[in-house]
């Protein structure tokens, strides 16, 4: 910073000083935050977005329900998460713990999972741990058998359900399933389909008792079938409808592609088939009726 009168030097910071030199605000081409990232509860189900009951994970560690993922493997065939392919064979059982207050925690340390935890399963077992007794415990230690049941394992059985570092998995934006809208109807939705009486399970008495009297006195309307006149060999003429030529300059009118015959009235049918003259006789009654006046 300069301290003449008309140098370019300042006595203070200039605006792009500030932000190119000292620090400050960052323009907006730098890399912003993703807002678009909605995260999944280690708890959840990577298919359903509710809590599990009995759960399933694949080789990455995304958790399922088991019914759920049966129903979806059965109709895409795909992992719903990954979108590669996927058997139900691949699947591993996962065997979670819960303390006395019903959360789930690690069985070996004892500490409750929370979002920020690290957790992992052993492929063989299912069992679930946190990552910490898996390394003080199995990998420092080089025993390769499971803390609960001594199932032997190796480091490449070992499945990262969640790891605080890493929370791309559980982004629900990113989910094959999510941005492909893929999804399997329930029973409720398949029932709704064919019964429109499984939408109104919310509805009012009054509403109710309303619709069961339109059905008893509800006549649907006689439909006329108009039946297309065609011709035949006696009132087909030797010139078409038009229809095609006038379909093919007017977007007003259904495509045509067909030439039809036009027909001729009955009228004119009827008297080119006459012959024969005819004669008409007219008789003519006169009653004269002859009033006096006496």
């Amino acid at each position: 910073m300069g301290k003449r009168q008309h140098q370019k030097d300042k006595m203070y910071l200039t605006y792009t000083e500030w932000t190119t030199l000292y620090g400050g605000k960052r323009s907006g081409t730098a890399v912003e935050e993703d807002t678009t990232f909605k995260r999944l509860p280690f708890d959840h189900c990577c298919l359903c977005l509710q809590p599990f009951d009995q759960a399933y994970c694949d080789g990455d560690g995304n958790i399922f329900e088991l019914q759920a993922i049966i129903d979806f493997i059965k109709k895409y065939k795909i992992n719903p998460v990954t979108g590669k392919k996927i058997d139900v064979k691949g699947l591993v059982k996962l065997n979670f713990f819960k303390n006395a207050n019903d959360d789930y925690h690690c069985p070996v340390l004892f500490k409750p999972f929370t979002k920020n935890s690290h957790i992992v399963a052993i492929k063989t077992s299912g069992n679930v741990y946190c990552y910490e007794a898996v390394e003080q415990l199995n990998i420092k230690g080089k025993n390769w058998k499971d803390l609960i049941n001594d199932t032997a394992f190796t480091r490449s059985d070992i499945i990262t359900i969640q790891d605080p570092n890493n929370l791309a998995k559980f982004n629900i934006s990113t989910f094959h399933h999510v941005k492909n809208n893929l999804r399997v109807e329930t029973e409720e939705e398949i029932a709704m389909k064919k019964d429109p009486h499984a939408r109104l399970k919310s509805v009012s008495a009054e509403t109710k008792d309303i619709l069961q009297e339109l059905e008893r006195e509800y006549k649907a309307p006689e439909v006329k079938e108009n039946k297309k006149e065609v011709a035949d060999k006696f009132n087909a003429a030797h010139y078409s409808t038009g229809m095609v030529a006038a379909s093919f300059t007017s977007t007003a009118m259904v495509p045509e592609t067909k030439h039809e015959a036009a027909i001729i009235c009955e009228d004119e049918v009827k008297y080119e088939r006459v012959k024969k003259k005819g004669g008409i006789s007219l008789q003519y009654l006169c009653m004269i009726r002859i009033f006096t006046l006496g």
